[in-house]
């Protein structure tokens, strides 16, 4: 069977789950921007907010009157939840035939393993498209259903287009994780570990000012919402750093696999 096909019927299940529960996220956001912004309670709440809960719900400026402000806060939650499914996704596509006992199988066939490696990032970025494209249609539908008349098409089009940066970043870091690393059990883990490092780095920013030179080491400060909607636009140095990164990580995910001794 075809490699890329094969990769694609592997995760059928995973992506019907993970864009399930993504559509959830948006609809349950903003079902309660609904309930809270008719009781006229919005403002008053985020006063009463502490800063520490302002900065992991990463609402900063955000007009949070408008249904494409609330929207803005549900963007730090579905960041979080794409990028953890990238950076598992890639971790376990190129780890699993070593975990599951069946590179042997896989690799005695008359196929590089650069064609394997390609095949399964192919794979891997049809996952990643499928997600992004799942949660734009899904927000440009439930957002626009809650906006009264308020343009909100071009304010989720740009948070999709910096989603999906990120989406492919910690995806190549969750390759080359589990091309370096000599586990592949724990490739995913150690993958998802260094996202919630990232992640937690970026509240930190928030919280205190003296570390926002530290902004460049975690990928959730280069297209925050609150930064890049109402025509904010992405950073064109987070842009191609981001551009950089996934190449050069990418490159590092053949140049080890092709390397390392497979465990069969």
């Amino acid at each position: 069977m075809n490699i890329f096909v094969r990769e694609l019927k592997s995760y059928r299940k995973s992506i019907i789950f993970w864009s399930i529960g993504i559509i959830l996220l948006v609809a349950s956001g903003m079902n309660k921007y609904e309930a809270t912004a008719s009781g006229g309670q919005l403002d008053s709440v985020m006063d009463d907010m502490p800063k520490a809960l302002k900065a992991l719900m990463g609402s900063g400026d955000l007009d949070l009157s408008k249904a494409s402000g609330y929207y803005g806060i549900l963007v730090v939650y579905f960041l979080l939840m794409a990028t953890i499914h990238g950076a598992m996704l890639g971790a376990n596509i190129i780890a699993k035939e070593e975990r599951d006992r069946t590179a042997e199988f896989l690799f005695a066939k008359p196929v590089s393993r650069t064609a394997v490696v390609t095949a399964k990032l192919l794979g891997a970025l049809a996952n990643i498209l499928l997600l992004n494209i799942v949660t734009w249609a899904s927000s440009v539908a439930i957002v626009g259903n809650y906006s009264k008349g308020e343009a909100v098409n071009g304010d989720i089009a740009i948070v999709m287009a910096g989603m999906l940066l990120l989406q492919l970043l910690f995806l190549v870091i969750g390759t080359a994780i589990a091309a370096a690393y000599a586990n592949p059990k724990k490739a995913a883990s150690l993958a998802t570990g260094i996202l919630l490092i990232t992640f937690i780095l970026s509240i930190a920013i928030d919280l205190n000012d003296q570390l926002e030179t530290l902004r460049v080491f975690t990928p959730f400060k280069y297209f925050e919402a609150k930064d890049i909607m109402y025509g904010g636009g992405l950073n064109i140095v987070f842009v191609l750093l981001s551009i950089v990164l996934i190449a050069v990580l990418t490159v590092i995910t053949y140049i080890l696999f092709k390397k390392r001794d497979l465990h069969v």
